[in-house]
């Protein structure tokens, strides 16, 4: 039987292997561990590993290395940690192959061991760009220090074939994410807002803004975002930001914006399956999370995508991109909310693709031939 290790670090990867790992689980050839670290470890951000566990998941090893820090030496310690604690775990388990996904910087950790231990890596969603944060160079160390290479788009395959590796590395095989949409029991947004004791008017806003960990103050950008949420009387569902270095302002700034108002509010942590139902019931997804990039455009739901951390990545005709200025953030939300833009967008087609990403994963790593050619990289 084969043995495959996934490897999750907090809620923003999580959503996306839901139906890999539930693909893989099915499969009589197969034998999954999850290890979980990072951010689905801690209460600040919601404790996510209580929400793998209540999907059915069984998990192998609970690492916690998540520094309570808001800095990028934090993060850099982090790694440090989780890979002294990823080392003792997979020399134990040793399996055929290790499955890593997407570009946060815990990632680099998992792969690093793997490498020295001769663990082949298996990589969801390299290729795409971000280049306003250190996902874009974590992504690409990602994908040159894997062995099969899960892409979500065809500009995904041809760059990352660009980078030198085989072709029959490569699989174009879609975005995971989006399985949920066609296999999911999604929930209302009304009955989200119940769940949370809450009430959403219509037309109501997500917003989901991240730092942008290349730039020296990762949360320069909050101060135009914010200003311009100010101006803005539409309710307002805020999601909180990922544990990256600038995280406690873009927080302490969406506390006091949803404090200010009856009609905001802050989520700590949402479930994957209730964010969808907030997406399909919204308005628009404003902020810089790739979520209005990658999932928005298969509801179909306008995006605003302020500033530069997603600069690069490929787009729908449902995304409207703004610099991190005020007044061109109000612009573009104003012709993203206008009833022509959302009429447009009747039948648009996703890059990202249909929902079937689940199934083609586990079917390639379940069948990718295991032997010294796979270990052996030309690129």
């Amino acid at each position: 039987m084969r043995r495959i290790t996934v490897v999750t670090t907090s809620r923003a990867d999580y959503g996306h292997l839901v139906w890999p790992l539930r693909e893989l689980a099915a499969r009589d050839d197969v034998e999954v561990r999850l290890i979980a670290l990072g951010s689905h470890l801690s209460p600040t951000y919601g404790d996510t590993l209580l929400e793998i566990k209540r999907d059915g998941f069984a998990v192998s090893d609970e690492i916690e290395c998540l520094l309570s820090s808001d800095t990028d030496v934090g993060m850099a310690k982090t790694i440090g940690l989780a890979t002294l604690s990823l080392t003792d775990a997979l020399a134990r388990e040793r399996p055929d192959l290790l499955l890593l996904i997407a570009d946060r910087y815990e990632m680099l950790a998992p792969a690093s061991v793997a490498l020295a231990l001769r663990i082949p890596i298996a990589h969801i969603e390299g290729g795409e760009l971000s280049e306003g944060a250190i996902d874009q160079a974590v992504r690409n160390a990602l994908t040159m220090m894997s062995h099969v290479h899960l892409v979500p788009t065809a500009t995904a395959h041809k760059r990352v074939l660009a980078m030198g590796e085989e072709p029959w590395r490569v699989h174009q095989v879609g975005a995971p994410s989006i399985d949920h949409l066609r296999r999911s029991e999604i929930p209302s947004a009304e009955q989200v807002a119940l769940g949370r004791g809450v009430e959403l008017e219509d037309g109501y806003l997500v917003v989901a803004f991240h730092s942008v960990t290349l730039d020296r103050d990762p949360a320069d950008e909050a101060e135009p975002f914010f200003s311009a949420l100010e101006d803005v009387d539409r309710p307002i569902v805020f999601c909180f930001p990922n544990s990256d270095a600038g995280s406690y302002e873009i927080q302490a700034r969406a506390r006091a914006l949803c404090a200010s108002r009856d009609n905001a509010h802050l989520f700590v942590n949402l479930p994957h399956l209730d964010y969808w139902g907030l997406l399909r019931g919204a308005a628009a997804i404003v902020g810089n999370s790739s979520s209005g990039i990658m999932e928005a455009p298969s509801i179909p739901l306008p995006t605003v995508n302020v500033g530069r951390r997603q600069q690069g990545r490929e787009r729908a005709a449902s995304v409207v991109d703004a610099p991190a200025v005020k007044g061109e953030i109000l612009r573009a939300l104003d012709h993203a909310l206008s009833p022509g833009f959302r009429e447009g967008l009747a039948g648009l087609v996703s890059p990202y693709g249909v929902g079937r990403a689940g199934e083609r994963i586990a079917e390639i790593l379940a069948t990718v031939d295991l032997g010294k050619k796979l270990l052996e990289k030309r690129g």
